[in-house]
């Protein structure tokens, strides 16, 4: 059969069978035949059917637009909102919608709803922003419903336990420990300046002879520097020397007085009592170990009461002088322990204490001077040396103490959370003592036993400003 043809046939073929149809419909054939034809299925359940209950709260956007308002209202295209009544309101609770229980229902259990009154709608990401109607923030989620009692106190936070897992809210309790850490700054090795001597003349002098001694070299206490002539000790020494001879003791203390206040060295004043002769030069000898600093003496030179000869300094000893910053002065405290190394000493750590504080703060750096005193006695710290020094800081007795990621400093104000159980979270204003490196001394705010929030407390924190400030907002609101 050609192409033609076939289409023909199943033309006329589809005629019949519709004239057919149409025939045993309009004559009820089915019936006739014991057959059951099914009825088409509703497009809408009959559940859903059922009429909404309670007052008109909004009205909606007739396509599902996040558009609310509080009156009736038309779309752009003419079409009315649709009003949402009580019984169809969106529930933003995290657990499932409980029923709309009619006045009969509670008045016969004789209980009141759980809930309060609706006071707003909050921003769900926390941002203050509040709405008296349902709405959508800008990526589509819903604001959150406050009630009537919801909130307790303003500040407190109160967070579901799923959100406390999501979030990574963690907890520490508080509790008595010891808070130690180590104040690292720089520093100078300088000399004890108890432990320098300076030589000088009190009265006109003639230097006779100087030791072959300079600058730099180490002596010993006793060793020969200078002589020299002096008329009025000479003069002096005459009058002791015969006041010796005479056997008159007031003579003879007067004498050895003024030698001494002449500046005559006790050495010659005992041997002018032991050999009763008054010497043509008078030796004057080092008074300490130590080394010569400065070397101003020359044979032949007259030296004027107050010149300086000699400077000497003992090194068995050296203080470290080191700068505090200013806000870590309250972690610091006399009779510290202290480790002091040197660049040009690499390997050796020198132990020492802070054994002053200085009372003041310079201007410019905002430092305190600390000075730490060092044995020396291999004489290898030198003056004038950069050193580093590690200070041992902190509380020696158990303080209440958290850990350091507890306390939210704002710079006005320091809170740390407790955690009051429950999902309730209470800010307290703490006042800190010394910090250290893992610990946070907290002298008033909190006791040893509280649980304190150590993670995630920063979003504590804003969800407690927030509920703050929106507690004020409501409060200004009220008539």
């Amino acid at each position: 059969m050609n192409t033609p043809s076939c289409v023909t046939a199943t033309l006329s073929l589809a005629v019949l069978l519709g004239g057919g149809g149409y025939w045993a419909g309009t004559n009820n054939l089915g019936a006739r035949l014991g057959l059951h034809v099914a009825e088409p299925a509703l497009a809408t359940p009959v559940a859903s059917m059922v009429a909404p209950t309670g007052a008109v709260i909004y009205y909606r956007h007739p396509d599902g637009q996040p558009q609310f308002f509080a009156t009736s209202k038309n779309a752009e295209d003419g079409r009315p909102f649709v009003a949402v009544h009580a019984s169809e309101d969106v529930n933003f609770a995290d657990v499932a919608p409980k029923p709309v229980e009619s006045a009969a229902t509670i008045g016969s259990a004789g209980t009141a709803p759980t809930k309060g009154k609706l006071l707003y709608y909050r921003n769900p990401m926390g941002l203050p922003d509040t709405s008296k109607m349902p709405k959508k923030d800008s990526m589509g989620m819903d604001y959150i419903p406050v009630y009537e009692g919801d909130q307790g106190d303003a500040s407190t936070v109160k967070v579901s336990l799923g959100k406390l897992q999501r979030t990574g809210v963690k907890t520490a309790t508080v509790e008595m420990a010891s808070i130690s850490r180590k104040i690292q700054v720089p520093g100078t090795v300088t000399l004890d300046e108890r432990l320098v001597s300076v030589i000088s003349m009190r009265t006109d002098s003639f230097v006779d002879d100087v030791a072959n001694v300079t600058t730099g070299d180490r002596i010993r206490k006793g060793q020969s520097l200078f002589s020299f002539y002096s008329k009025d000790i000479a003069t002096a020494a005459s009058e002791y020397a015969a006041g010796r001879n005479d056997g008159r003791g007031n003579g003879e203390a007067g004498s050895a007085l003024r030698l001494k206040n002449l500046g005559a060295p006790q050495e010659a004043i005992d041997t002018i009592a032991r050999t009763r002769q008054v010497p043509a030069s008078i030796g004057y000898v080092a008074p300490r170990d130590g080394v010569i600093l400065e070397r101003m003496a020359t044979a032949g030179m007259m030296a004027k009461p107050g010149d300086v000869l000699f400077r000497i300094a003992d090194i068995s000893n050296v203080w470290v002088i080191a700068g505090v910053p200013e806000y870590d002065l309250a972690s610091v405290r006399g009779g510290a322990e202290v480790d002091v190394t040197v660049r040009s000493l690499p390997g050796r750590t020198f132990k020492g204490v802070v054994d002053l504080i200085y009372p003041d703060v310079d201007m410019q750096t905002r430092t305190t001077k600390v000075r730490i005193e060092l044995p020396n006695p291999d004489h290898v710290l030198l003056a004038n040396m950069y050193a580093n020094v590690e200070i041992e800081a902190g509380a020696p007795n158990p303080v209440i103490a958290v850990p350091n990621s507890a306390v939210i400093d704002t710079g006005d104000r320091r809170v740390v959370f407790v955690d009051k159980g429950d999902g309730q979270f209470e800010p307290k204003d703490v006042t800190l003592g010394v910090r250290g490196e893992n610990q946070t001394e907290i002298t008033k705010g909190i006791a040893a036993g509280d649980k304190v929030v150590v993670a995630a407390n920063f979003l504590l924190d804003a969800e407690s400003n927030l509920n703050s400030a929106l507690s004020a907002m409501t409060e200004e609101a009220k008539p």
